[in-house]
């Protein structure tokens, strides 16, 4: 377990799971890939609607000051694919080695890597991660961030120690 406790919300993006018609796969996923790294606090299905998914990250970070966002789904060249437009118009700034290294790792995995649109970035003191849509593509492109996330987000929340070991 880290020695910090995070606040994680879980957004997945998904008509069919937004109607009931499909379980939750991904986000499970996430929830047993993160819990030592805190408590899931927030947790959400919504259709792949551009609004309702910025809305949703405003508030979870503005509000309820959630520390990790990871969202699942949507990043892809579906018409319906909004999740990176929706996280770009709330971001402050991107993480784009973040995003290049999930995408670097998939490539060795499949060619179709090279069309995930995900984004990575921080909204005030929060970091959004975009993750696939998928179990197993969540599962490894989680792990490719994860050894990198207590640091950055000891980092968003002001810890002052020097990075170098």
């Amino acid at each position: 377990m880290s020695d910090n406790f995070f606040k994680i919300g879980i957004l997945t993006l998904s008509d069919k799971g937004a109607r009931g018609e499909r379980e939750d796969l991904s986000g499970q996923v996430i929830r047993e890939m993160i819990s030592g790294l805190g408590e899931v606090t927030h947790y959400q299905v919504v259709p792949d609607d551009l609004e309702i998914i910025v809305k949703t990250l405003v508030a979870w970070v503005d509000r309820d000051e959630v520390d990790l966002v990871l969202t699942t789904g949507g990043t892809g060249l579906s018409p319906r694919d909004v999740t990176p437009e929706a996280t770009a118009r709330v971001l402050d700034w991107e993480i784009p080695g973040m995003a290049e290294a999930m995408r670097m790792a998939s490539m060795e995995k499949t060619p179709h890597a090279m069309l995930s649109r995900a984004k990575v970035g921080v909204r005030r003191r929060s970091m959004v991660i975009n993750l696939p849509g998928s179990p197993k593509g969540v599962r490894e492109n989680l792990e490719v961030v994860l050894p990198a996330l207590e640091h950055g987000l000891k980092k968003l929340k002001g810890d002052p120690s020097d990075c170098a070991r």
